[in-house]
């Protein structure tokens, strides 16, 4: 009450210093108060975000988790895990079915090379479940993008194509497992990252399933 009778007072000289001096006192408390707040909004930020992976994580191998409930039969979807492009194809029983009747053209038809993928995927579909094949889309020639061809027609580079993937970069071919033809420029099968299914339409990309080897012989500890 005290100070609106002041500041709602007479033109006195004494009067208007003492309005003058309290505008003042206030004016700087409110400035103080708003630059506080503005400071912690400021130290919030950088707080928050050190709850996010930082891009040196993802690099480093931080999981990526795919949502394959809407994947069609006969497609596959692309990602990036480790800078590194990703294909997660979902293949159909005629698919599956051709995988053994091309051994004898393929250059490690039983995956003997253990180095390409872990010991869970070391089988004739080279994944966990047949249908879904998660593998590293990168050619073990230079490290090109394979295409991913599934369709069972002639090709100009294979007149007797039984679907896979094809790397147009230097022709290397491989089977719908990620398996090379023989006297391809490619050395080596394709590559399956660690991976296990967090559910059955789910797959996390980076993590080995819980008590399973991986590619290095490591046993994987709980995903």
């Amino acid at each position: 009450m005290g100070s609106d009778a002041v500041m709602n007072g007479g033109a006195g000289g004494g009067d208007d210093e003492h309005v003058e001096q309290l505008g003042r006192r206030r004016f700087l408390t409110a400035t103080t108060a708003v630059v506080g707040a503005v400071g912690v909004g400021f130290l919030a930020v950088p707080f928050i975000k050190s709850w996010e992976p930082s891009a040196r994580a993802k690099l480093a191998g931080a999981p990526v988790t795919v949502d394959i409930s809407a994947l069609p039969v006969g497609q596959q979807l692309t990602l990036k895990w480790r800078g590194q492009p990703v294909y997660v194809a979902h293949r159909s029983k005629q698919e599956l079915d051709l995988l053994p009747t091309l051994d004898p053209i393929l250059a490690d038809p039983n995956s003997d090379n253990t180095g390409q993928q872990p010991e869970y995927a070391h089988n004739v579909y080279r994944s966990i479940k047949p249908e879904y094949f998660v593998v590293i889309a990168v050619c073990t020639h230079l490290g090109c993008a394979p295409d991913f061809m599934p369709e069972v027609k002639p090709q100009p580079f294979d007149p007797d194509w039984k679907g896979g993937y094809f790397c147009p970069c230097h022709k290397s071919r491989y089977d719908l497992a990620g398996r090379v033809f023989k006297s391809m420029p490619a050395p080596a099968n394709l590559p399956i990252p660690p991976y296990h299914f967090e559910s059955d339409t789910s797959v996390v990309i980076g993590v080995d399933p819980a008590g399973a080897k991986s590619a290095a012989g490591k046993t994987a500890g709980a995903a």
